[in-house]
Parts: structure tokens; sequence; C-alpha cells
């Protein structure tokens, strides 16, 4: 099945922004949605994977609070549906002594995760914190600007400390990309998936070659760097 999510928010008007809680403990649910809103949030609930995809596709929300224990559905196969159109930033619910692999969580696209019991305060406090980043980073902007790189999707141009670099188009989308999600980690796999498309029949060497190649135009700047993060991917990372 192909999931389509189109693309912007909804904020209802007098809010400070629409949060999706999907948990399937509803009690739970009810007191998340009580902190939320008590605090100027409007909130939209369900209570299994399958209702949270089509939740997600009705109300597009600014904000997602994901269970990872969910029926039909978990929270790690909700996370890639979303993460495969959108970047609505999610922070992933666990339950105490649960397993969850906190890496693979924030490798697969979360912003942040709780372990549940928690405090208002602490819920809010992330809430806030996370919606704050998402709001002041480079996403969804065409033109991305960082310490001596420019970097323009309109006319597929690259400026670095003053000169155009040429490079071909899958070098500027894999560098675009990067840039455009900065300080976050993405396997070999992920690049290829997002970049390339799902059914391109190469390997994860073609993101290493790319992304030297890359290396040898662009050698970084001040407080910006393409990483090699060891046993895992790469990132475009700002400081």
């Amino acid at each position: 099945m192909v999931i389509v999510i189109p693309i912007g928010g909804i904020r209802m008007e007098g809010t400070l922004g629409t949060i999706l809680i999907i948990d399937d403990d509803e009690n739970i649910a009810d007191i998340i949605k009580i902190y939320l809103e008590s605090s100027g949030y409007s909130t939209r609930l369900c209570y299994d994977g399958k209702e949270a995809i089509d939740a997600f596709i009705e109300c597009k929300p600014d904000l997602v609070l994901l269970d990872i224990m969910l029926p039909h559905v978990d929270g790690i196969d909700v996370l890639k549906a979303i993460r495969k159109e959108y970047e609505t930033p999610v922070i992933m619910l666990t339950a105490k002594g649960e397993t969850f692999d906190k890496v693979l969580g924030l490798e697969l696209g979360a912003d942040d995760y709780i372990v549940k019991p928690f405090e208002a305060k602490e819920l809010i406090a992330r809430v806030k914190a996370v919606l704050r980043r998402y709001n002041t980073d480079n996403r969804g902007k065409e033109k991305l600007s960082f310490d001596g790189l420019l970097i323009d999707i309109n006319s597929y141009s690259v400026v670095y400390n003053g000169e155009e670099i040429k490079m071909p188009p899958k070098e500027f989308e894999l560098l675009y990309y990067l840039a455009n999600n900065r300080n976050r980690v993405f396997t070999r796999e992920q690049l290829l998936c997002e970049v390339w498309g799902y059914d391109y029949p190469g390997d994860s060497r073609t993101v290493d070659v790319h992304v030297k190649r890359l290396r040898e135009k662009l050698q970084g700047g001040s407080n910006w760097q393409i990483q090699t993060v060891w046993g895992v991917g790469y990132k475009f990372e700002v400081k």
C-alpha cells in the first residue's frame, strides 16, 4: 500500500498548534490531551496505528506524540509512513522498562522521545522545544544559506566561498536533502530511498561515492560539515 501524505499543516485559530496524540491507552491519551489543551494547543486523539495514519492525513498536525506499542500498525511503522512524505515533528512515547531502540527511532526521523510516566511540565517543555527547533530551522526554504555556502533548489546551483560549484543533479539533490534536514542522521539506505527513489536498483556504495565527490568540492565551513556517523550513515552537521 502506498501512503501519500499531503504537505502543509492546519493551525486552529486561537491555539499554539494542533498535536496528534497516538496512544492505545485511552486514559493516558486523555491525560495528555488535558495537559496540552490547558497549555493552549489543539489536539486530536487516536488509539491504533492504522487510525493514526488516517488521522495524520486528515488533520495535518503541527506535531505528533506517538506511542511505540500500538495495535494493527506499531509506532515505528507509523513513523516510517509519516517520514516517507513529510517532516512533521514526532516525539515517541515509550513505557518505562519497554524495549525501545532509541538510536533506531531517532535514525528513522523521530525528533525526541519521552519515557512514561512523565510529568505535565516535562511533556509541555519537550513539545515546546521540538516545535521551536522545527520552526526556526531551514526546512521548507528554497534557498539554504550557511557560512560560505548557498544552495538554491530553483536553479540547482551551489555557491561555495563565492564561487559557483558545478555538480550533477544527484549530487545536488543529496546535498540539498542533507542540508535541508541539518543535524539529522540518515542511513545509506534512507538516502538511497529519499534521493534516488524507492525502486532504485543500486546499493549503498552509490551514496558513499556521491558523498566523497561532495567532500572533494565542499571542504566545509566554520560551523558546518558533511559528517560520517560511523556505523550509521551521514549527516549535514551545523554547530
